[in-house]
């Protein structure tokens, strides 16, 4: 299901000009904070309304100021989660998740399916007051969903808890977007959360979009290192689980090369987005001996674009996959680097966090039996 938003408002000392169209999955808006993703999440669900603008979900028109169609934020059908759950206190879990079907028209997602996918059945007789604040929010998503919204609009829904609640949550939510036909548009100023659950990345900077594409495409162009923040930017590899080893690491198999990585709790034959840092990537002209780094990959220098008055970002192509490495102006002035040039990627293998391991669901394994 496909989402446009046309967008023109000016605030006080800030004015919002956005355009972008997203396709189905889930699109997160990244900024830093007062950038204007909450205004334009905020215009998409009604409560805003901006000088000028056009928004549609699947052909449906939410706004046309030209057209003078303004739908009223009840008939937009657009499931909204906050920052703070905002659950009804004096009512329980089972009757917030039920309030918001009694306003639907239509038949929404099962309740029984959603409660399911969100891991809530033990809690639906507790009242909010008693609930910790992964499952106030896992409480609000549900109440959202059952509401029949086209679209689910999260805006900032992990900003308050702490890492602890968050690692709790965000399974949750990759369960959602796998197996709910749901649009969702995701407001975030954290990268990890980013990484884990957009398909699409809406990058927006004073008000304006800087760059939309598919996740792994934004995070490794140079070109939006400046957008994404300090040291954030990196690439995308897509890899197979092909053995668990018993030295503690998991091997990977990705266009790229082999990659071996802290022991992954996913079986063999799983697929994965691994995240690798570009200021984790060190170049070499001659493959390296002698080297406690296990990831090794031979790639092809594609482009070179200065970051920042002493680094530069060198943009790299292995296997078809892209591979980003943040070296030095004199590094790359001795290695003699140049579009063409033939290297070698080094990564530590502790460098691959656990949170830069993103499950894409289980693939055929090459082997004829799982090796754990």
């Amino acid at each position: 299901m496909m989402l446009e938003i046309t967008l023109q408002h000016r605030f006080a000392g800030f004015s919002l000009d956005v355009a972008f169209t997203a396709p189905a999955g889930v699109t997160a808006l990244f900024g830093r904070s007062g950038s204007g993703k909450t205004s334009v999440i905020n215009a998409v669900a009604g409560l805003l309304r901006p000088d000028q603008g056009r928004i549609t979900v699947g052909g449906a028109v939410l706004l046309d100021t030209g057209l003078g169609v303004n739908l009223a934020p009840h008939r937009r059908r657009v499931g909204y989660v906050f920052q703070d759950a905002r659950l009804f206190p004096h009512l329980t879990v089972r009757q917030n998740l039920l309030y918001g079907a009694k306003f639907a028209p239509g038949a929404g997602e099962s309740s029984d399916r959603i409660i399911d996918l969100l891991g809530i059945g033990p809690l639906l007789a507790r009242r909010p007051g008693t609930l910790s604040g992964g499952e106030k929010q896992r409480i609000a998503i549900g109440r959202a969903i059952l509401s029949n919204p086209r679209l689910l609009a999260l805006d900032e829904p992990l900003a308050a808890l702490d890492e602890a609640r968050k690692a709790e949550i965000l399974p949750y939510l990759e369960r959602l977007r796998d197996e709910l036909a749901l649009p969702i548009l995701y407001v975030s100023h954290a990268l990890g959360e980013v990484v884990r659950l957009a398909n699409t990345v809406v990058l927006i900077e004073a008000g304006r979009v800087t760059a939309c594409g598919p996740t792994a495409a934004v995070l490794s162009d140079p070109a939006h290192a400046a957008g994404l923040g300090a040291g954030e930017a990196g690439a995308l590899l897509v890899a197979q689980v092909t053995a668990h080893e018993s030295d503690g690491l998991t091997r990977l198999v990705s266009a790229a090369g082999p990659l071996f990585v802290p022991e992954v709790p996913a079986p063999v034959g799983t697929r994965l987005s691994v995240r690798i840092l570009a200021r984790d990537v060190m170049l070499a002209t001659t493959r390296p001996e002698g080297l406690s780094a296990l990831i090794i990959l031979p790639a092809t220098v594609r482009d070179i674009r200065p970051d920042g008055a002493a680094a530069v970002l060198v943009r790299l192509e292995a296997g078809g996959e892209v591979i980003l490495a943040r070296v030095t102006r004199r590094s790359a002035a001795a290695l003699d680097l140049a579009p063409g040039k033939a290297v070698f990627a080094i990564v530590k293998s502790v460098s691959v966090a656990e949170g830069s391991l993103v499950s894409q669901g289980r693939a055929a394994a090459p082997g004829s039996r799982e090796n754990r």
